[in-house]
């Protein structure tokens, strides 16, 4: 199949007809061959209007939520943006397509090693990626904080205090949160008097997110 065609249906139909405005989001996703990100039996479906497995018990996320996410982030270029959970590695591309520098953790090694080798092919070298593979807690990147943008890729129980500690004044963390069946997505705010606001989204489903702050396994 003809990908380029494909992934510009994809976003025309999906993306920008469902009303994200951002141009860098749309152009990056013009930009991001999605089907690299997928495994081979699931190249065709790659540019279709849902989530597909990636191995591991783990999915890459539908194109929509992913463009939203990264819209609500409201990147400049210019900052510096932690992501729990690398995944296939789909969102943290776009995210070095959309800021300065992306720090970006992963629990499960075998993903964590596939994305890379998709980065590095794209030459998206201002990413640095972390192996959590301990129990999988959204520890952050201690002492890379704070950051001025947090995207978290997996469903959490609450916000978890140890990513808000880590968010810069202004800055904004975009997260799901609710059961481990379906969330809400929400937008995190924290003012310049370190306060937090929260703005929710849409109802989504993503796998769970693991550790202390998140689902206990």
């Amino acid at each position: 199949m003809n990908f380029e065609i494909a992934r510009k249906k994809m976003v025309q139909e999906q993306i920008v007809g469902r009303d994200i405005q951002d141009r860098r989001v749309i152009d990056a996703m013009l930009s991001i061959p999605r089907h690299i990100f997928v495994q081979e039996a699931f190249a065709a479906q790659a540019y279709n209007d849902k989530a597909l497995p990636i191995g591991e018990k783990q999915t890459i996320s539908q194109p929509y939520i992913v463009a939203l996410m990264s819209e609500q982030l409201a990147l400049t270029g210019r900052e510096k943006v932690l992501e729990i959970g690398t995944g296939s590695g789909y969102q943290t591309a776009l995210l070095a397509r959309l800021a300065d520098r992306v720090f970006s953790a992963e629990r499960i090694r075998p993903l964590a090693l596939r994305a890379r080798k998709c980065l590095d092919s794209l030459k998206l070298f201002n990413v640095q990626l972390r192996i959590n593979d301990t129990d999988g807690s959204p520890i952050g990147w201690e002492e890379e904080a704070p950051f001025d943008a947090i995207i978290v890729t997996a469903g959490a129980p609450a916000i978890p205090t140890i990513l808000t500690d880590q968010l810069a004044r202004g800055g904004r963390l975009v997260i799901p949160v609710g059961s481990d069946s379906t969330q809400q997505l929400l937008t995190i705010i924290k003012d310049e008097n370190g306060d937090l606001f929260q703005a929710p989204t849409v109802e989504c489903r993503f796998v769970p997110l693991i550790g202390k702050q998140g689902w206990q396994v």
